[in-house]
Protein backbone atom coordinates (compact mmCIF):
# COMPACT_ATOMS: atom_id res chain seq x y z
CA UNK A 1 0.00 0.00 0.00
CA UNK A 2 1.14 3.90 -0.76
CA UNK A 3 2.19 5.19 2.92
CA UNK A 4 3.31 8.31 1.03
CA UNK A 5 7.37 7.69 1.44
CA UNK A 6 9.20 8.07 -1.89
CA UNK A 7 9.95 4.09 -1.24
CA UNK A 8 6.13 3.69 -2.15
CA UNK A 9 6.60 4.90 -5.46
CA UNK A 10 8.43 2.07 -6.56
CA UNK A 11 6.38 -0.47 -5.18
CA UNK A 12 3.79 -1.99 -8.01
CA UNK A 13 1.62 -4.45 -8.32
CA UNK A 14 1.33 -5.20 -12.43
CA UNK A 15 4.10 -5.46 -14.67
CA UNK A 16 2.63 -5.57 -18.48
CA UNK A 17 5.21 -7.43 -21.25
CA UNK A 18 4.75 -8.15 -25.17
CA UNK A 19 4.89 -11.35 -26.83
CA UNK A 20 7.82 -11.30 -29.64
CA UNK A 21 6.09 -10.32 -32.98
CA UNK A 22 8.28 -11.83 -36.11
CA UNK A 23 8.46 -8.82 -37.80
CA UNK A 24 10.14 -7.29 -35.02
CA UNK A 25 13.26 -8.39 -36.60
CA UNK A 26 13.09 -6.73 -40.11
CA UNK A 27 10.31 -4.39 -39.70
CA UNK A 28 10.58 -2.48 -36.46
CA UNK A 29 11.47 1.01 -36.51
CA UNK A 30 14.51 1.06 -34.25
CA UNK A 31 17.67 0.20 -36.34
CA UNK A 32 19.85 -2.78 -35.32
CA UNK A 33 23.05 -0.78 -33.72
CA UNK A 34 24.94 -3.50 -35.51
CA UNK A 35 23.72 -4.06 -39.29
CA UNK A 36 25.03 -7.67 -39.24
CA UNK A 37 24.01 -8.65 -36.03
CA UNK A 38 20.48 -9.85 -36.93
CA UNK A 39 18.14 -10.68 -34.34
CA UNK A 40 17.17 -14.21 -33.52
CA UNK A 41 13.83 -14.78 -33.32
CA UNK A 42 13.31 -17.55 -30.53
CA UNK A 43 16.17 -16.42 -28.56
CA UNK A 44 14.15 -13.30 -28.25
CA UNK A 45 10.76 -14.94 -27.48
CA UNK A 46 13.30 -17.01 -24.81
CA UNK A 47 14.25 -13.89 -23.04
CA UNK A 48 10.94 -12.25 -22.76
CA UNK A 49 9.67 -15.68 -21.18
CA UNK A 50 12.63 -15.51 -18.66
CA UNK A 51 11.54 -11.44 -17.97
CA UNK A 52 8.34 -12.46 -17.56
CA UNK A 53 9.28 -15.04 -14.80
CA UNK A 54 11.41 -12.61 -13.15
CA UNK A 55 9.18 -10.12 -12.46
CA UNK A 56 6.42 -12.89 -11.09
CA UNK A 57 8.90 -13.61 -8.65
CA UNK A 58 8.85 -9.96 -6.96
CA UNK A 59 5.27 -10.27 -6.42
CA UNK A 60 4.41 -8.67 -9.96
CA UNK A 61 0.85 -9.39 -11.43
CA UNK A 62 2.26 -9.85 -15.30
CA UNK A 63 0.24 -9.10 -17.99
CA UNK A 64 0.97 -10.94 -21.22
CA UNK A 65 0.05 -8.23 -24.38
CA UNK A 66 -0.47 -10.56 -27.36
CA UNK A 67 2.12 -10.00 -30.74
CA UNK A 68 1.10 -8.84 -33.32
CA UNK A 69 2.99 -8.90 -36.62
CA UNK A 70 1.11 -5.16 -37.30
CA UNK A 71 3.14 -3.88 -34.47
CA UNK A 72 6.83 -4.75 -35.09
CA UNK A 73 7.87 -2.44 -31.96
CA UNK A 74 5.19 -4.24 -29.52
CA UNK A 75 8.00 -5.03 -27.79
CA UNK A 76 8.99 -1.89 -26.76
CA UNK A 77 5.73 -1.44 -24.40
CA UNK A 78 7.58 1.03 -22.08
CA UNK A 79 7.07 3.59 -25.16
CA UNK A 80 3.27 3.56 -25.37
CA UNK A 81 2.36 4.77 -21.79
CA UNK A 82 3.33 6.75 -19.18
CA UNK A 83 2.09 5.30 -15.55
CA UNK A 84 2.29 7.53 -12.66
CA UNK A 85 -0.08 6.77 -9.67
CA UNK A 86 -2.69 5.31 -11.33
CA UNK A 87 -2.97 7.61 -14.16
CA UNK A 88 -1.83 6.46 -17.45
CA UNK A 89 -0.77 9.14 -20.35
CA UNK A 90 -1.03 7.16 -23.66
CA UNK A 91 2.05 8.54 -25.31
CA UNK A 92 2.06 9.42 -29.03
CA UNK A 93 4.98 8.20 -30.71
CA UNK A 94 6.51 9.63 -33.95
CA UNK A 95 6.07 7.83 -36.77
CA UNK A 96 8.92 6.65 -38.80
CA UNK A 97 9.23 7.25 -42.73
CA UNK A 98 9.03 3.96 -44.45
CA UNK A 99 7.98 2.20 -40.75
CA UNK A 100 4.59 1.14 -39.53
CA UNK A 101 2.72 3.64 -37.32
CA UNK A 102 2.55 2.57 -33.54
CA UNK A 103 -0.99 3.97 -32.83
CA UNK A 104 -2.66 0.47 -33.06
CA UNK A 105 -0.04 -0.23 -29.78
CA UNK A 106 -1.64 2.77 -28.42
CA UNK A 107 -5.13 1.58 -28.86
CA UNK A 108 -5.12 -1.68 -27.67
CA UNK A 109 -2.94 -0.55 -24.42
CA UNK A 110 -5.08 1.63 -23.56
CA UNK A 111 -8.46 -0.66 -23.68
CA UNK A 112 -6.17 -2.89 -21.36
CA UNK A 113 -5.62 0.18 -19.28
CA UNK A 114 -8.72 1.83 -18.66
CA UNK A 115 -11.28 -1.37 -18.52
CA UNK A 116 -9.09 -3.80 -16.93
CA UNK A 117 -6.65 -2.58 -14.89
CA UNK A 118 -9.00 0.39 -13.87
CA UNK A 119 -6.44 3.55 -14.53
CA UNK A 120 -7.07 7.26 -15.38
CA UNK A 121 -6.44 7.53 -19.04
CA UNK A 122 -4.92 10.84 -20.17
CA UNK A 123 -4.31 11.50 -23.75
CA UNK A 124 -2.16 13.49 -25.65
CA UNK A 125 -3.85 16.38 -27.13
CA UNK A 126 -1.98 18.33 -30.27
CA UNK A 127 -1.15 16.27 -33.09
CA UNK A 128 2.27 17.33 -33.14
CA UNK A 129 3.23 16.44 -29.76
CA UNK A 130 5.38 13.37 -29.76
CA UNK A 131 6.17 11.57 -26.92
CA UNK A 132 7.79 8.03 -26.17
CA UNK A 133 8.05 6.58 -22.44
CA UNK A 134 11.56 5.98 -22.30
CA UNK A 135 12.40 9.82 -22.31
CA UNK A 136 10.27 10.03 -19.35
CA UNK A 137 12.25 9.64 -15.88
CA UNK A 138 9.91 9.88 -12.73
CA UNK A 139 11.95 10.21 -9.60
CA UNK A 140 8.90 9.92 -6.99
CA UNK A 141 8.98 13.96 -6.38
CA UNK A 142 9.34 15.28 -10.21
CA UNK A 143 9.32 14.28 -13.59
CA UNK A 144 12.09 14.88 -16.19
CA UNK A 145 11.71 14.59 -20.00
CA UNK A 146 14.17 14.18 -22.22
CA UNK A 147 13.73 16.11 -26.03
CA UNK A 148 15.39 14.13 -28.49
CA UNK A 149 14.38 12.67 -31.75
CA UNK A 150 11.74 10.69 -30.00
CA UNK A 151 9.73 13.06 -27.69
CA UNK A 152 9.45 17.21 -28.14
CA UNK A 153 8.49 20.19 -26.42
CA UNK A 154 5.05 19.21 -26.99
CA UNK A 155 5.01 15.93 -25.73
CA UNK A 156 6.95 17.31 -22.50
CA UNK A 157 3.82 19.51 -22.21
CA UNK A 158 1.51 16.64 -22.61
CA UNK A 159 3.45 15.02 -19.54
CA UNK A 160 3.25 18.33 -17.34
CA UNK A 161 -0.46 18.59 -18.01
CA UNK A 162 -1.37 14.93 -17.36
CA UNK A 163 0.96 14.90 -14.24
CA UNK A 164 0.50 18.23 -12.50
CA UNK A 165 1.15 17.36 -9.08
CA UNK A 166 4.73 17.19 -9.98
CA UNK A 167 7.41 18.81 -11.38
CA UNK A 168 8.15 18.54 -14.71
CA UNK A 169 11.70 19.33 -16.52
CA UNK A 170 13.05 19.27 -20.08
CA UNK A 171 16.56 17.71 -20.38
CA UNK A 172 18.03 18.24 -23.62
CA UNK A 173 19.32 14.36 -25.16
CA UNK A 174 22.78 14.64 -26.06
CA UNK A 175 24.02 13.62 -30.13
CA UNK A 176 24.11 9.96 -30.24
CA UNK A 177 21.46 8.60 -27.85
CA UNK A 178 17.93 7.41 -28.86
CA UNK A 179 16.02 8.35 -25.34
CA UNK A 180 16.34 10.27 -22.03
CA UNK A 181 16.31 6.65 -19.90
CA UNK A 182 19.89 5.68 -22.49
CA UNK A 183 21.56 8.00 -19.91
CA UNK A 184 20.05 7.71 -16.92
CA UNK A 185 17.36 5.89 -14.58
CA UNK A 186 16.29 5.47 -11.14
CA UNK A 187 17.76 2.69 -9.34
CA UNK A 188 15.93 3.50 -6.01
CA UNK A 189 14.76 6.38 -4.02
CA UNK A 190 16.56 9.68 -5.24
CA UNK A 191 19.51 7.44 -6.67
CA UNK A 192 20.22 7.28 -10.44
CA UNK A 193 22.53 5.37 -12.64
CA UNK A 194 24.59 6.89 -15.13
CA UNK A 195 26.06 6.72 -18.17
CA UNK A 196 29.86 7.63 -17.66
CA UNK A 197 30.65 9.99 -20.39
CA UNK A 198 30.46 13.87 -21.82
CA UNK A 199 26.82 12.99 -22.64
CA UNK A 200 25.83 11.25 -19.30
CA UNK A 201 27.48 14.89 -17.65
CA UNK A 202 25.88 17.15 -19.52
CA UNK A 203 22.40 15.54 -18.64
CA UNK A 204 23.29 15.43 -15.02
CA UNK A 205 24.63 19.07 -14.72
CA UNK A 206 21.25 20.09 -16.69
CA UNK A 207 19.54 17.64 -13.61
CA UNK A 208 21.53 19.32 -10.97
CA UNK A 209 20.88 23.05 -12.28
CA UNK A 210 16.85 22.20 -13.53
CA UNK A 211 15.41 19.37 -10.73
CA UNK A 212 14.12 20.82 -7.31
CA UNK A 213 15.91 18.10 -5.36
CA UNK A 214 18.98 16.45 -4.81
CA UNK A 215 19.81 13.09 -6.06
CA UNK A 216 23.14 10.72 -6.00
CA UNK A 217 24.62 9.14 -8.91
CA UNK A 218 26.00 5.93 -9.68
CA UNK A 219 28.23 6.17 -12.87
CA UNK A 220 28.67 3.42 -14.99
CA UNK A 221 30.72 2.53 -17.99
CA UNK A 222 28.66 0.75 -20.31
CA UNK A 223 25.91 2.31 -22.17
CA UNK A 224 23.08 -0.18 -21.54
CA UNK A 225 23.84 -0.61 -18.12
CA UNK A 226 22.67 3.20 -17.36
CA UNK A 227 19.13 1.44 -17.45
CA UNK A 228 17.98 -0.06 -14.46
CA UNK A 229 14.36 -1.09 -13.21
CA UNK A 230 13.93 -0.53 -9.24
CA UNK A 231 10.56 -2.35 -8.34
CA UNK A 232 9.09 -4.04 -5.11
CA UNK A 233 12.96 -3.89 -3.44
CA UNK A 234 14.92 -5.42 -6.64
CA UNK A 235 16.87 -4.02 -8.96
CA UNK A 236 16.45 -5.48 -12.31
CA UNK A 237 20.02 -4.74 -14.51
CA UNK A 238 21.04 -6.33 -17.72
CA UNK A 239 23.30 -9.72 -17.63
CA UNK A 240 27.13 -9.73 -17.20
CA UNK A 241 27.58 -10.80 -20.81
CA UNK A 242 26.11 -7.83 -21.40
CA UNK A 243 27.56 -5.08 -19.32
CA UNK A 244 30.58 -7.23 -17.68
CA UNK A 245 32.03 -3.71 -16.04
CA UNK A 246 28.59 -2.61 -14.23
CA UNK A 247 27.80 -5.65 -12.86
CA UNK A 248 30.83 -5.63 -10.69
CA UNK A 249 29.47 -1.84 -9.55
CA UNK A 250 26.07 -2.87 -8.68
CA UNK A 251 27.69 -5.79 -6.64
CA UNK A 252 29.83 -3.40 -4.67
CA UNK A 253 27.89 -0.51 -4.72
CA UNK A 254 24.30 -1.35 -4.46
CA UNK A 255 22.66 -2.91 -1.29
CA UNK A 256 19.38 -4.29 -2.41
CA UNK A 257 18.68 -7.52 -3.78
CA UNK A 258 19.38 -7.89 -7.53
CA UNK A 259 17.82 -9.64 -10.67
CA UNK A 260 19.78 -10.16 -13.59
CA UNK A 261 18.26 -9.98 -17.32
CA UNK A 262 19.51 -10.95 -20.26
CA UNK A 263 18.11 -8.88 -23.26
CA UNK A 264 20.68 -9.44 -26.25
CA UNK A 265 18.30 -9.70 -28.71
CA UNK A 266 16.06 -6.16 -27.68
CA UNK A 267 19.32 -4.29 -27.05
CA UNK A 268 20.27 -4.90 -31.21
CA UNK A 269 17.59 -2.87 -31.91
CA UNK A 270 18.41 -0.52 -29.12
CA UNK A 271 16.12 -1.48 -26.89
CA UNK A 272 16.31 -1.49 -22.63
CA UNK A 273 15.39 -3.06 -20.47
CA UNK A 274 12.69 -0.68 -18.86
CA UNK A 275 11.09 -0.09 -22.18
CA UNK A 276 10.47 -3.87 -22.70
CA UNK A 277 8.11 -3.63 -19.35
CA UNK A 278 5.16 -1.36 -17.93
CA UNK A 279 5.17 -1.31 -14.57
CA UNK A 280 2.16 0.22 -12.52
CA UNK A 281 1.34 0.68 -9.29
CA UNK A 282 -2.19 1.65 -8.29
CA UNK A 283 -2.74 3.76 -4.98
CA UNK A 284 -5.86 1.35 -4.60
CA UNK A 285 -6.06 -1.93 -3.39
CA UNK A 286 -5.54 -3.88 -7.34
CA UNK A 287 -7.93 -6.24 -8.83
CA UNK A 288 -7.20 -9.53 -9.99
CA UNK A 289 -7.61 -10.24 -13.42
CA UNK A 290 -9.26 -12.99 -14.67
CA UNK A 291 -7.89 -13.92 -17.74
CA UNK A 292 -11.65 -13.71 -19.30
CA UNK A 293 -12.11 -10.60 -18.74
CA UNK A 294 -8.84 -9.75 -20.52
CA UNK A 295 -9.44 -11.60 -23.65
CA UNK A 296 -12.68 -9.74 -23.56
CA UNK A 297 -11.13 -6.62 -25.13
CA UNK A 298 -10.57 -8.38 -28.34
CA UNK A 299 -14.05 -8.96 -28.71
CA UNK A 300 -14.56 -5.41 -28.91
CA UNK A 301 -12.40 -5.13 -32.29
CA UNK A 302 -14.21 -6.28 -35.99
CA UNK A 303 -14.47 -9.66 -36.79
CA UNK A 304 -11.35 -9.51 -39.03
CA UNK A 305 -9.25 -8.28 -36.11
CA UNK A 306 -10.01 -10.88 -34.39
CA UNK A 307 -9.04 -13.24 -36.76
CA UNK A 308 -5.84 -11.37 -37.09
CA UNK A 309 -4.82 -10.82 -33.94
CA UNK A 310 -5.61 -14.96 -33.00
CA UNK A 311 -3.37 -14.38 -29.57
CA UNK A 312 -5.01 -13.14 -26.57
CA UNK A 313 -3.46 -11.12 -23.59
CA UNK A 314 -2.98 -13.56 -20.88
CA UNK A 315 -2.87 -12.75 -17.00
CA UNK A 316 -0.51 -14.54 -14.78
CA UNK A 317 -0.47 -13.84 -11.22
CA UNK A 318 2.21 -14.05 -8.95
CA UNK A 319 3.82 -17.16 -7.83
CA UNK A 320 6.60 -16.36 -5.56
CA UNK A 321 6.15 -14.65 -1.63
CA UNK A 322 9.06 -13.81 0.29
Amino acid sequence: MDDGSIESCFRHNFALVSRVTWAFAEQSSFDLVDPKKKIDHETAVKQSEELRENLRHVGLQVIEMPSDDKCPDGTFIGDIAVVINGTALMCHPPDIKGRPSRQSEVAMLRSVLRREVGLTIKEVTSDKAEIEGSDVLWTGREIFVGIGTRTNTGGAASVAAAFPEYPTTMVAIPKGYLHLKDLVSMAGPDLMVLHKSEGGDAVMAEMKRSGSFGYSFLKVEEEMASNVVYSNGYLFHLSGSLIPKAVSVFENKMAVPRITVNLSEAVKKRGRLSNCVLLISRVRKPKDLPIRSVNEVMWEMDPWERYKRSEKPVVTKRTFKN
